[in-house]
């Protein structure tokens, strides 16, 4: 692909990123079509590997680096004064964003297994949705407490026939599997977990802040590996007497088309119940007709969709 096409296509894909950021992030709008119309940014974007080139990887980056979410003239400085700085920790980072209010749009499905659980979280990140227990939940005036008095409340706006439980899950073990885990007793990667927070989303960082110190409280197990070669080795960990469950939310977009299929695969083998809460269509059976494009399909064992969700937990719309 010639460096011009190459241009063409990040463009593009920064001009679809401002579409999801409208409404939500009119920062991130904003420097995402600057980033679209600026040559030299294009440029440097060009010079990283394609799984580099990630809006939310760059702003998260340059926020790490300037303390604060950056204007498009920030970021052209700081391409043109510290590019290697910067793409240095696009290099070294990834995008994780650790959004515990996900949890609020799985509890429904979680509740509804055999108990007690055994969850194993793929790309978990700092593990701050491997705690469905700890939380408590408010659906819209139905209340579920969770096991953790001084976890955040996640509230979440049910529509359609949801199976709202009585109670949080029982969690017999957990562990989570990620390919640069965050430490939360870390405070730079804590840092780098706030970076990818989007300016403008009230509420967000507070609930950030609120599941980070829940996990302090009694750290999760994370380990460092592959979801296509790892995973089984991680499953077999699991007590067998409990109901093994493998789940994930907004990983397989950052997995590529082939190796989507190879996860599946994978997971189908080993026996487990599967949770995926990931955008329409990039497991085959899960795109919706008429959904919105920029949120999730929840869906089980790979085939069977159960509701539609926001990507950051804020409604789920449980499917008849």
């Amino acid at each position: 692909m010639s460096r011009d096409d190459l241009a063409a296509r990040t463009a593009e894909n920064y001009r679809a990123f401002a579409v999801e950021a409208r409404g939500r992030s009119p920062r991130y709008e904003e420097l995402a079509l600057a980033v679209a119309g600026d040559a030299r940014l294009l440029e440097f974007l060009a010079d990283l590997p394609t799984a580099k080139r990630q809006p939310n990887l760059l702003f998260a980056a340059a926020r790490y680096l300037l303390g604060e979410p950056p204007d498009p003239a920030a970021l052209r400085t700081l391409v043109s004064d510290r590019g290697g700085e910067l793409a240095g920790v696009m290099l070294a980072r990834r995008t994780q964003t650790n959004e515990p209010a996900r949890c609020a749009t799985l509890l429904p499905a979680l509740a509804m297994l055999p108990q007690p659980l055994a969850l194993v979280e793929v790309g978990a990140s700092a593990g701050l949705t491997l705690l469905p227990d700890k939380y408590s939940y408010d659906y819209a005036g139905h209340r579920v407490a969770g096991t953790d008095p001084q976890a955040p409340v996640l509230a979440c706006q049910p529509r359609g026939p949801v199976p709202l439980p009585a109670r949080v899950p029982e969690v017999a073990w957990r562990a989570g599997l990620d390919l640069n885990p965050l430490d939360v007793t870390s405070d730079d990667d804590l840092r780098w977990l706030q970076c990818l927070v989007w300016p403008g989303e009230t509420g967000r960082q507070e609930r950030l802040s609120a599941a980070i110190e829940t996990a302090r409280r009694d750290p999760p197990p994370l380990y460092r590996g592959d979801l296509l070669t790892d995973l089984p080795d991680l499953v077999s960990q699991a007590p067998r007497d409990a109901t093994v469950v493998i789940y994930h939310s907004a990983v397989l977009g950052y997995v590529r088309r082939a190796d989507r299929t190879g996860f599946a695969e994978t997971v189908r083998g080993l026996g487990v119940v599967w949770l995926s809460n990931e955008g329409p269509g990039l497991l085959p059976g899960t795109g919706i007709p008429g959904c919105d494009p920029h949120g999730f399909v929840l869906a089980k064992d790979g085939t069977e969709p159960l509701a539609l969700t926001e990507s950051h937990g804020a409604w789920v719309e449980w499917l008849p």
